[in-house]
């Protein structure tokens, strides 16, 4: 795959730093379109061109991106949200067919990741430490009677994403509140597609894991071979995203981290939160995605963008997977931008409002 090479970020959102990573490894040898469902996007600002695409879920979401793939040369596609992740997975082929690389693990793999339960039940069968995890309510009420676990209990959607609908149970009371709470809120959200599927346990229980929380970027290449495990402190976090962060050499944090990869044999990045304590390391997500921390492993020296547009050329790697500056505190910022004149038309893929 070499000369001219367009790519589609697809659900980009706010993730404005990521098109201009991109660019940056392109080098001018080709553009960066930004896909996303709501007109109001920050990231339009950043990319070559933008388009407004049908919901995920719409019967027209993946043959209106293979038309857009098309008409406008793309040659992969990577998304930046969970919930399409599994739709472009399970459409790869496809898009393969039609010459468009979509980075993206297979459907079992983001299953594992997007289902909180699941990625429970694969860190158990790794051998892995985790939160202990509950599906019911009975089942969780049980465990406190019993003394397996003790308040306070984590009480979150089982296909969570962004800290949304996430609380903190201190007695029996709140238990039972919070559990209706939550899966109120699940279905008021775009949380409720995949919840929708499996109702009845679309809320879960989790201990309360007290330690250092520390985000990883699990590395891989476009084959599931693992290159890179970058390990963040977390200093303070926004929102369920890493605010302010260390970049950091731990062994023993790096080795759970690439264990997990290599249990999981994802493709691309696998962004993960652990927690370190005196009893060991608890692995807590795994979001097989470019993540909010992302940004501190690429100001640290790393450039996942420019190794991936290598490896779509089949081109060899140089130092893009090196952390060249550990040690290095990063703080993101807040800024305003006028995307009045960026907003793409619904009726049209190129001119501006």
């Amino acid at each position: 795959m070499r000369g001219k090479m367009n790519i589609l970020l697809t659900s980009a959102g706010r993730r404005g730093y990521l098109v201009e990573y991109f660019k940056k490894a392109l080098q001018g040898t080709g553009e960066v379109h930004v896909g996303n469902s709501t007109p109001l996007s920050p990231v339009f600002y950043y990319g070559d061109q933008s388009v407004i695409t049908p919901l995920i879920y719409d019967e027209d979401y993946i043959p209106f991106l293979k038309r857009y793939c098309k008409e406008h040369e793309i040659s992969a596609i990577i998304s930046l949200f969970d919930v399409d992740l599994l739709m472009l997975a399970q459409h790869k082929e496809e898009f393969a067919r039609e010459g468009v690389t979509v980075i993206v693990s297979s459907p079992e793999v983001i299953a594992v990741c997007n289902d909180k339960w699941k990625t429970f039940e694969f860190c158990r069968k790794a051998g892995l430490a985790a939160p202990k995890t509950y599906c019911r309510l009975e089942e969780v009420k049980a465990a406190l009677k019993a003394g397996e676990i003790s308040y306070p209990v984590i009480i979150k959607p089982r296909w969570g994403m962004g800290s949304i609908a996430v609380y903190q149970a201190d007695n029996e009371e709140e238990l039972e509140v919070l559990a209706k709470k939550v899966k109120r809120e699940i279905f008021q959200s775009y949380l409720k597609y995949e919840s929708a599927f499996e109702e009845e346990v679309s809320v879960l229980f989790q201990e309360k894991i007290k330690g250092q929380e520390y985000g990883l970027d699990v590395i891989h290449d476009l084959e599931g071979n693992h290159h890179l495990t970058v390990v963040r402190k977390k200093i303070a976090m926004r929102s369920g995203e890493t605010d302010c962060a260390q970049v950091v050499e731990d062994a023993a944090v790096e080795a759970v981290g690439t264990a997990v990869g290599k249990a999981l044999g994802h493709i691309g990045n696998l962004d993960m939160d652990v927690f370190v304590t005196e009893e060991g390391i608890y692995v807590l997500e795994l979001n097989a995605r470019f993540g909010g921390g992302y940004p501190f492993s690429h100001l640290a020296g790393v450039d996942l963008p420019k190794a991936l547009v290598k490896w779509l050329r089949r081109e060899p790697l140089d130092q893009e997977l090196v952390v060249k500056k550990p040690g290095i505190f990063a703080q993101k910022d807040i800024r305003m931008i006028d995307i009045t004149d960026c907003i793409p038309r619904k009726d049209g893929w190129r001119e501006p409002l």
